[in-house]
């Protein structure tokens, strides 16, 4: 696809040449003093080259800053017996504390408190006679972004 825009504020005599491929097009006139002056009214837009029927398969990824820094946090198996597993994901290199805290919110324990690169990440923690049977709550907290789920211990 070839497109070009071109404005004139007098006559041009001389025809353009005829490109091959994704051009723009400028012209240049002359004013009173016989110097060449640009168009004030024309439009610069520059297209790539297009292959038509090519779907490309690179993976393009973009951070923003308003994107989530903690995501897909699973903490399983609930009920849990003797070992909490609990994966996570994040998107860029941050501090991570994993803590357990009762029902009043008083920290039980700290299981996990790390600097880590992103991506995918999994902590498995014992618990045999750590915690009494009960409700708790653990805590993933990434940079300044922070989960809570709830767990039962049987």
């Amino acid at each position: 696809m070839n497109f070009a825009f071109v404005a004139a504020a007098s006559p041009i005599k001389t025809a353009l040449p005829k490109l091959k491929g994704d051009t723009t097009y400028l012209h240049v006139t002359k004013n009173k003093n016989n110097k060449p002056s640009y168009l004030k009214n024309g439009l610069h837009l520059v297209l790539p080259p297009l292959k038509p029927a090519v779907t490309s398969t690179q993976k393009v990824t973009v951070s923003r800053p308003d994107d989530k820094l903690l995501n897909d946090v699973q903490l399983y198996p609930n009920p849990v017996t003797d070992q909490i597993n609990l994966k996570y994901t994040i998107s860029r290199n941050s501090n991570v504390t994993v803590k357990i805290m009762d029902v009043l919110g008083n920290d039980i324990t700290t299981v996990f408190n790390q600097r880590v690169e992103g991506g995918d990440h999994a902590i498995a923690y014992q618990i045999n006679n750590k915690l009494s049977r009960g409700f708790y709550f653990v805590r993933v907290v990434a940079g300044t972004e922070s989960v809570i789920k709830r767990i039962s211990v049987l």
